[in-house]
């Protein structure tokens, strides 16, 4: 018997724990054989269990899959959304595609590209509001927080010249999604701290302008999956594929202080 059932749950017995893990040694094998076939036949393939972030996923990874699709057509791409972090061993997911440096010493982790957020707003909101000219105005002013993964809510972790700096922050409108987050910015509702990647048009074109350049966040982009699947030739393959459609599509760019409000 694999269950144990009763009139309000289901449980697993131990012979169903054991077939379960059984089968899931199995799958794993079966994954490693078609990673060596690849490696014979130079042509990656087999399923690919990827995850990433929501807005990110949906604008960044999600693009770069297509191409990847469309360059290896052999390999079966299954990619979610999370607003969590996810146990790649027990949820079965070969690859995390993660941004920010705060990744656990048991999992390998690959840069694919060098990245970093930035204070910015819009000059409506500028003009009611006087931009800040150090970093403790920013708990006087409405401020717009996105609550993503395991990020402490409201918190802002900042780097500058001088170190790493903490600032708590507040305001009205707060969201899980950095897109929502970013509408806002736009419409004038508060200061946003959101990845140069998504604001670098915006920036450009003066619908919105970053604030205290002198302090950024980190927000480098990694591949990260398990030590078990270090010699894989898919998980190889897509990594050196992101790597290079990153630096592509998304070239570096440093923080620089050369906006309103510097820090000094």
């Amino acid at each position: 018997m694999l269950l144990h059932r009763t009139t309000r749950r289901v449980t697993i017995t131990e012979e169903g724990e054991r077939i379960y893990e059984w089968a899931q040694r199995i799958l794993q094998d079966v994954d490693e054989m078609m990673d060596e076939l690849s490696d014979v036949r130079q042509v990656p393939q087999g399923t690919l269990r990827i995850i990433s972030s929501f807005g990110f996923g949906r604008r960044v990874v999600a693009p770069a899959l297509s191409a990847l699709a469309l360059q290896y057509p052999q390999l079966e791409l299954r990619f979610d959304v999370q607003d969590r972090l996810v146990d790649l061993v027990n949820e079965g997911v070969d690859l995390d595609i993660r941004v920010g440096d705060d990744i656990a010493p048991n999992l390998i982790a690959r840069q694919l590209a060098a990245n970093h957020r930035v204070l910015c707003a819009s000059p409506q909101f500028l003009a009611r509001h006087a931009p800040p000219k150090q970093l403790s105005d920013l708990a006087a002013l409405p401020c717009l927080v996105i609550k993503e993964r395991d990020h402490p809510f409201g918190v802002w972790q900042l780097h500058s010249k001088e170190g790493q700096h903490a600032i708590k922050v507040t305001g009205p409108l707060s969201s899980n999604h950095g897109e929502i987050v970013h509408q806002w910015c736009l419409d004038g509702q508060g200061i946003a701290l959101r990845s140069w990647w998504d604001v670098r048009e915006n920036i450009a074109s003066g619908h919105l302008v970053q604030v205290l350049p002198d302090y950024w966040q980190p927000a480098n982009v990694w591949a990260v999956y398990v030590s078990r699947l270090a010699t894989s030739a898919k998980i190889r393959t897509t990594v050196e594929f992101l790597r290079h459609y990153f630096q592509q599509h998304y070239p570096q760019h440093e923080p620089t202080a050369s906006a309103v409000g510097r820090g000094d």
